[in-house]
């Protein structure tokens, strides 16, 4: 089972390792006052070359051209550019060419015959026949435009030699610029993906945890079965050997979970399987064969269902969640298990002690669902989405309300910073979880997986955000009491 307290950690850690790391586009900055001629004819064209294309696409940026922009307009190919939307949506980007020159006109002729030029092109035709049209290849679609035809058109050349400040350098230098700007957002596309794709296989791992700690038990009492037969074959057996107390390997839980439906099927898609993993399990095996929870379980006249239970309940809270062995073999398994391991040994735990408090010998009993629900499943997504998209808005809350005699803006460790914006996330697209919840549980993940302080600044910041947005009606969920 995951619950919602994996799921806001899971998405926390994800929105810290994308947020730290994206770019928008990566716009060229502006020369200097002694930059040189190449420098600063590359980037009033580097401008003009961003309006170009977003002409290109049917955006009316430098004037009024009716005859060509409605031709383009009507081409579906260009004027649903997912790349020259996002170059017109982006705010650096229209900072920047608010403050361009004006040279567009002088591109006029240039726009009518490079239109021409796309739209007989091999590539266009080829490109534009595509049902599926992904960022990726309209990035790619519109770098080949630039080099192979936008930079060797005569029309757009000569158009380019009337701007002040020409130089042949300048000119190539302005096309690499725009080509790597394009290709950073798309850059930027493929991180978000693969934030969200990353997001949900650690919440399949998760579960493989869980189903992988039952499979370990099976695991150990086949290995410990496998140690007892072999010892009857040594060369000199003992009598202990020959007639060895079998009650660890007979345990009834084990049974259940060897001939469990759930975990047969999900280990045929998942790779839980611990067999070849020996010294693991000898250690393991070791370290339970002299707890005291075995050697109190093995000394019991008779044992029943539940004794079978509470002692692998036992044994995994007491030897085996805790033990360094585990652990490690955890960290060479999956880089994410070692950070679910507490979380999910407790639902291992759970589902004994449950197996052990029904009334039979457990085999109708089936384990844990991967989410409780279809809103747990959902809930992880659309955290991570909502967190992402209302960035700038989440930051610009937590920024109103630092205040900067007491914290240093400049060295709030990021990690609080995201952790508040998924709490804001939550507390406003979420209105079913209470405001208390939702408190609780990010400063619990502050002060885990930040600094010391940072239980105690992400309480305050938030209750000064929670009163803001109740007091603006954006909040309509009750306030927790009060906190100092």
């Amino acid at each position: 089972m995951i619950n919602r307290v994996l799921i806001r950690i899971k998405v926390v850690q994800m929105l810290y390792s994308y947020l730290l790391t994206r770019n928008e586009f990566k716009i060229e900055a502006a020369p200097g006052s002694e930059a040189t001629r190449d420098s600063r004819f590359a980037y009033r064209l580097y401008l003009d070359l961003i309006m170009f294309v977003m002409e290109l696409s049917g955006q009316h940026i430098g004037g009024h051209r009716p005859g060509i922009l409605a031709a383009i307009s009507a081409n579906r190919f260009l004027s649903n550019s997912p790349l020259a939307r996002a170059l017109g949506g982006d705010e650096q980007i229209r900072v920047a060419i608010s403050q361009a020159t004006g040279d567009m006109p002088a591109f006029d002729d240039a726009l009518t015959s490079i239109f021409g030029a796309i739209t007989e092109s091999d590539t266009y035709l080829t490109d534009s026949r595509k049902r599926d049209r992904s960022l990726a290849g309209d990035v790619e679609f519109w770098g080949w435009t630039l080099t192979n035809i936008i930079a060797k058109n005569k029309t757009f050349i000569e158009a380019a030699r009337t701007l002040p400040d020409f130089t042949l350098e300048g000119f190539q230098r302005a096309f690499s610029m725009l080509a790597a700007t394009i290709h950073s957002y798309n850059d930027n596309r493929e991180m978000l993906a693969k934030a969200s794709s990353d997001l949900e296989m650690s919440l399949t791992k998760a579960y493989d945890l869980y189903n992988s700690l039952l499979n370990l038990a099976v695991q150990l009492t086949d290995y410990q079965a496998r140690r007892l037969d072999a010892n009857k074959h040594k060369y000199m057996p003992t009598e202990a050997d020959l007639h060895p107390d079998t009650r660890f390997i007979d345990n009834r839980l084990i049974a259940v979970l060897a001939a469990s439906k759930d975990l047969e099927e999900y280990g045929r898609e998942h790779p839980i399987d611990w067999s070849d993993d020996d010294t693991t399990l000898r250690l393991l095996l070791k370290a339970i064969l002299e707890s005291d929870t075995y050697k109190a379980y093995m000394a019991k006249s008779e044992v029943t269902w539940a004794d079978d239970c509470e002692v692998w309940r036992e044994l995994f809270r007491k030897v085996i969640l805790p033990s360094d062995t585990l652990a490690e073999a955890l960290e060479a398994k999956s880089i994410f298990w070692n950070d679910d391991i507490e979380i999910m040994g407790t639902f291992v735990t759970k589902t004994i002690r449950r197996f052990g408090a029904s009334k039979h010998d457990g085999s109708d009993i089936t384990l844990l669902p991967k989410f409780k629900d279809e809103e747990d499943e959902l809930f992880g997504m659309r955290l991570f989405k909502d967190t992402v998209d209302h960035r700038e808005e989440y930051r610009g809350l937590i920024d109103r309300f630092i205040n900067p005699e007491q914290w240093d803006s400049d060295r709030i460790p990021f990690m609080d910073i995201v952790v508040m914006m998924a709490a804001i996330s939550e507390l406003l697209r979420f209105p079913a979880i209470p405001v208390a919840v939702t408190l609780n549980e990010y400063i619990e993940i502050a002060n885990s997986y930040s600094t010391p302080r940072s239980g105690q600044f992400v309480n305050g910041v938030l209750y000064s955000v929670i009163n803001y947005l109740k007091g603006s009606d954006m909040l309509n969920k009750p306030l927790p009491p009060s906190r100092k």
